[in-house]
């Protein structure tokens, strides 16, 4: 089968940074759907595995982590799926990823695909999704009241793939008041389409922004990248008893000025569930179906903003450069081989 994939680490614009190759078409495992992939889309993770991640015995590493596709055959433990299915899924960090024509998936974290979109704009949402879910909901638990706060949700990095999902989710299955961040025109437009009641410069201090528009201290915060950055502005704004949750990885991240404010940290990574199958893993699957819902339902939309063509090593290397220029907003993706 046809993939993409690196032996060695290194910076986007290396020799083979990524390559088009023929691989051995996998087999399923018991829970295991095997998918003909149709279309991907692109994370700020594949980046940084390419990056970073040194492959083990000199073995080609193949990335993605998000697709929608075919199920064309099943494992014998298998409930949920037949063949001729149509699907949507993140995958696991721990397994080969997804830029291949054939793609093996526990079926405990895939969705039946919104009938309503195609498998492009159906592959820009899982990873994006599931990730928005579990922060907005397991772990900043936006339904529990931060007492004497105002009913307001802070996403910083508003235009990303991941906070363009929360937006979405937090207008949708929420009644909080959703104040989003972007320094761009395009960006900060992105996000007001996406429902922001307001939209802050995250470029200047965020603070005193919040104050003149009179919304107050937040009691819930979700910073989506450069929280290293934004520390000492997210610990001033946030209302005391606040709940503050992070995805990006800084090289570190000193808590003690949250003290004060009994602000209780947390940190989100959707590969927890399937990484080390927990009791629960099966709720992402049920979250992506209720995400499938919600985009049929005409609620939420898919935030695929690039479409970069077929999966192949010069279109995924294009989209490389555009994730780690950290100028992309939504989600790209790209369709066939």
């Amino acid at each position: 089968m046809r993939a993409i994939a690196f032996r060695t680490p290194g910076p986007v614009d290396a020799a083979e940074a990524l390559v088009d190759l023929d691989l051995p078409r996998p087999a399923p495992g018991p829970r295991d759907l095997l998918v003909e992939v149709r279309a991907v889309s692109v994370n700020p993770v594949d980046a940084k595995v390419r990056g970073g991640l040194r492959p083990t015995g000199g073995e080609w590493t193949v990335l993605g982590y998000d697709a929608a596709g075919v199920v064309v055959e099943v494992g014998a433990e298998v409930t949920g799926f037949c063949p001729g299915d149509e699907v949507f899924y993140a995958g696991v960090i721990n397994r080969p990823g997804t830029n291949a024509e054939f793609h093996l998936v526990d079926e405990r974290i895939v969705g039946s695909k919104p009938a309503s979109l195609g498998f492009a704009d159906a592959a820009a949402l899982p990873l994006t999704s599931v990730t928005a879910w579990e922060a907005l909901f397991d772990r900043l638990e936006v339904s529990r009241a931060v007492p004497g706060a105002p009913p307001a949700l802070l996403v910083i990095g508003g235009a990303g793939g991941v906070a363009s999902m929360t937006v979405q989710l937090a207008r949708a299955r929420t009644d909080l008041t959703v104040i989003a961040t972007a320094s761009r025109d395009e960006t900060r437009e992105w996000v007001r389409a996406l429902g922001a009641h307001h939209v802050l410069d995250h470029r200047q201090p965020m603070a005193p922004q919040l104050e003149a528009a009179g919304l107050g201290q937040p009691g819930f915060v979700f910073s989506t990248t450069h929280s290293d950055v934004h520390r000492e502005d997210i610990a001033a704004l946030i209302a005391p008893q606040g709940r503050l949750a992070l995805i990006d990885d800084p090289a570190s991240f000193d808590i003690i000025p949250f003290k004060q404010k009994a602000v209780s940290i947390h940190w989100e990574l959707m590969f927890t569930r399937p990484l080390f199958e927990t009791a629960d893993m099966a709720r992402q699957g049920e979250i992506l179906n209720e995400v499938a819902a919600l985009v049929d339902a005409g609620t939420i939309r898919t935030t695929a903003a690039e479409h970069f063509g077929t999966i192949g090593a010069e279109n995924l290397l294009r989209a490389h450069r555009l994730i780690e220029s950290g100028k992309a907003r939504g989600k790209v993706v790209l369709e066939g081989f």
